[in-house]
Parts: structure tokens; sequence; C-alpha cells
């Protein structure tokens, strides 16, 4: 079978499954062959070994079954980082990007603000991403999943910053004794009705995506004690689904009636991020 073919194959199966069926299909192969996907590309002629073969045809069908194709890879990149995934974790996604780019913008504008949390880390991305372009930067990553913390260890020590980062299991930033400069939280927030109506629904973990009947569950619940956690002029970055954009602010308004308050649009134009600065 040439890389062409298998392409093609690829493409076909991953229709069925994607918004971006060539793209995934040039990533899984790249990840078979384990060459840049600007070689797959330029070399449609070349032929993939028995084994590669064999590799192709059971993720493949893993795909087939419903696995989304980051599980498959046991890979997925972010921020021009590659992170470990598993079931165990949500799936880094591009609009969590915005929340890293208004994180960097104001902590290389004070810079003697270096105290971050990031609150329900998963796979670490967060936390990671920050500490990798701010070297002095001490972030605590909690989760309430142990298995989700098992994975953020992975990609921190992967990346070479897991001295920078303390991971902590607990729900939101329960038993925390301290404050943060910055506390960024990408937390679960798909409405449970809506939630159960979505393809990702048993594909990743609902852990991390059901925010209960509102979508706001876990917001409201942290921004109630956030006050005591954010330090005298720190920023709190909360990503939200694009259909809470009021409801989102108007509770950061009731829990920081005096601070400066913004809702930022994605790339895309939809509500994605609630900025609160003190």
């Amino acid at each position: 079978m040439t890389i062409s073919e298998a392409l093609s194959k690829a493409q076909t199966i991953t229709t069925l499954y994607s918004d971006t069926p060539s793209l995934d299909a040039q990533v899984l192969l790249s990840h078979i062959l384990e060459t840049p996907r600007t070689w797959v590309l330029a070399h449609p002629e070349g032929k993939l070994t028995p084994n590669q073969q064999n590799a192709l045809s059971q993720k493949l069908s893993q795909i087939e079954s419903g696995t989304p194709l980051p599980y498959v890879l046991g890979h997925w990149d972010f921020y021009g980082l590659e992170f470990t995934v598993s079931p165990a974790v949500l799936i880094p996604r591009p609009e969590t990007e915005l929340l890293i780019e208004e994180a960097l913008q104001w902590l290389r504008a004070h810079p003697k603000h270096r105290t971050a949390a990031d609150i329900g880390t998963g796979s670490g991305c967060i936390a990671i991403t920050l500490a990798k372009q701010i070297p002095n930067l001490q972030v605590t990553a909690t989760d309430v999943s142990p298995d989700a913390l098992d994975i953020a260890h992975t990609n921190a020590d992967k990346h070479s910053v897991a001295e920078q980062i303390r991971f902590v299991q607990t729900n939101l930033l329960n038993d925390e004794r301290t404050t943060f400069n910055i506390i960024c939280a990408n937390l679960p927030y798909i409405p449970t009705a809506a939630l159960h109506s979505l393809d990702v629904y048993g594909q990743e973990p609902t852990l991390a995506l059901d925010g209960g009947p509102d979508g706001l569950n876990a917001i409201r619940d942290l921004l109630k004690h956030a006050p005591q956690y954010l330090a005298l002029g720190g920023l709190i970055l909360l990503e939200i689904d694009s259909s809470q954009g009021i409801s989102a602010l108007s509770l950061a308004q009731d829990n920081f009636p005096n601070a400066s308050l913004r809702l930022l649009p994605d790339l895309a134009g939809h509500d994605r991020l609630i900025r609160i600065e003190t």
C-alpha cells in the first residue's frame, strides 16, 4: 500500500467521524510512519511496511468504534506542545488557547506576579504551557480525578516543568491556604441535557464536561469562593460555553462587584472567556 492509498483509505473512514477528515488522515499516517506530516504529503509514492499497514488497520478500527483520534494516537498538540492524552482527560482544544494568550499577556505585563492556579487541570495543558512560557512561574494545578493528575504529571515531566508545578487532588481550590496572582480554569461547562445530545458524550470524561442543569455549577462554585484565593491586583480567566456569556458575567459581577470585568470572544466570534481583574 502506498502512502497515497493509505491516506485515501484513512480519509474515507475519518470522513464519517470528523469535520477535518483530510487533516486527521494525515496526522494518523504521520504518527504511524513516525515522520512529519509535511513528509507524508511530499511522498505519496512511499510504501507502508506490513507492520505499518497492520497498525493503520487497527487504528482505523478504533476510530470506527467511536474512539476519538487523539485517544487513538495517545497524544495531541496544544499551543505548539505535544500532550499525552487518554480517556481520563479532556482532549485539549484550540479555543482554550485564547485563555493562554490572555494569561501570558498579563503575566508578561506583571513580572512580579508569579503564582498561578490552574483549576481542573486535566491533561495539565494550561498549567504546563504557562510554566513553559514563564520559567519563574509557580503553578498549583488541581483536579478531582487521580487518573487525570497522573496524566498531568506525565506531561509535566515530558516538558521539564515538574519543578514549577504542584499537583493537588481536590475539588476546585478546596483546602488551599494561600492566594494566587492569577487563577485559570477550564471547568466542565456544558449543560447536562445539551451534553447528552453531543457526539462527545460517552467519548470524553463526563466529569470534565457536565456543568449541571445550566452548565454553570462548577463556575458558580469557583466564583463564590475565588475572592479568598485571589491576591490583590490579580486576574481570573474562566473558559465558558458560548451560550453562557451574560449569565457567567453576572455571576462574576455578583462575586467581584469592584473588579474590571470583560467577556472575550474566540476566533469564531463566540463568547469564550470571562476576564476578572481586581
